[in-house]
């Protein structure tokens, strides 16, 4: 039996640590519980952008932390040499460029904010999708017994591990009321970030991704949200709600306070090691710090708050910290009900 992980970082800290000095990364909080807080405060690379059981959910009665292990192993361990080699500004080859866009993709699907998103979507149309799944498969069934055929084998392996039972509700006249039961919560997430990060990483273009410089006298910061889909319509006509290959959309994600992965889908890339204008940089600057979820790291205080001005307010603080605090065992009591 290994020790379980379970402070769960959704940022990792090889990552954070381009931003640190002495092992403390400078960092601007969103959220506060009143003005008094200061602006800036220093926090360890360990004891930040973490959340305890975040990926840990509960299957056959026990808690697992294999979805946090193979986040490491798979995507987060690769990019570290491959980062180091861009900080150092060595040739990247095919493989390189590989590795760090599959750890681009990774941080995409697996912070709180994502998750936030992911509930707020499955909650509007879990449920209608579960009931055409049920329908069109119980017709499936019924026609394969009236023609005197096997139904074939799935070929979606994902949908194997899917997070959710079956029950029958047996009728007085002898017939059934066929029942799905989900939750939409953790361990539905985890499958879908596997499955993201599994089958549908393979359809995502692995060429034109380049990595940009900042300009003199200029840095990109990071944040607990760093991997940017930006759909841009001008300097003051964009969003977040980009995809992966949606043509002309921009994806960046700081890789250091000097180099920004980036890709416009679609498009020629600009050279590697590209100075960008200062103009644009602070635009770029600019959506990083818009995107952040509740922190906002850099080397150093800076002018964050005049771009991202935080929000004190006691009750909300103390409502986010309360339901975290709840978190893990709310998770597990229902992820336990699932499998009953």
């Amino acid at each position: 039996m290994h020790q379980i992980h379970k402070d769960n970082h959704y940022v990792p800290k090889l990552y954070l640590k381009q931003w640190a000095k002495n092992g403390v990364i400078s960092t601007y909080r969103l959220l506060v519980p009143n003005e008094k807080i200061p602006l800036w405060k220093t926090h360890s690379l360990k004891g930040i952008a973490y959340q305890e059981h975040l990926y840990n959910y509960v299957i056959a009665g026990e808690q697992t932390d294999e979805f946090e292990r193979w986040l490491d192993r798979e995507f987060e361990a690769p990019a570290e040499e491959v980062i180091s080699r861009v900080i150092s500004e060595q040739r990247l080859l095919p493989d390189h460029w590989r590795t760090l866009i599959r750890f681009a993709m990774a941080q995409d699907v697996r912070t709180p904010a994502r998750y936030r998103e992911f509930v707020a979507r499955q909650s509007e149309s879990l449920e209608s999708l579960l009931n055409d799944t049920l329908e069109r498969s119980v017709a499936d069934l019924e026609l394969a017994v009236s023609e005197g055929r096997s139904l074939g084998p799935a070929d979606n392996t994902a949908a194997e591990n899917f997070p959710f039972n079956l029950a029958i509700d047996r009728q007085p006249d002898g017939s059934g009321l066929l029942q799905a039961h989900t939750i939409v919560g953790r361990r539905l997430w985890v499958w879908n970030a596997r499955r993201l990060l599994t089958d549908t990483i393979k359809k995502i273009p692995m060429k034109d991704w380049t990595i940009l410089k900042a300009p003199p006298g200029l840095s990109w910061p990071t944040s607990d949200n760093p991997l940017v889909r930006l759909n841009y319509h001008g300097h003051e006509q964009y969003d977040f709600k980009g995809g992966w290959k949606v043509q002309n959309g921009d994806i960046l994600l700081p890789l250091s306070p000097k180099h920004l992965l980036y890709t416009c889908v679609g498009n020629r890339p600009m050279i590697r090691g590209t100075t960008l204008d200062h103009d644009t940089a602070q635009f770029m600057r600019r959506i990083i710090i818009e995107h952040a979820d509740r922190y906002v790291f850099s080397t150093e205080p800076s002018d964050v708050h005049l771009i991202r001005p935080r929000k004190a307010c006691a009750k909300q603080f103390m409502a986010e910290r309360s339901a975290w605090g709840d978190w893990n065992r709310e998770q597990s009591e229902a992820e336990a009900k699932l499998v009953r």
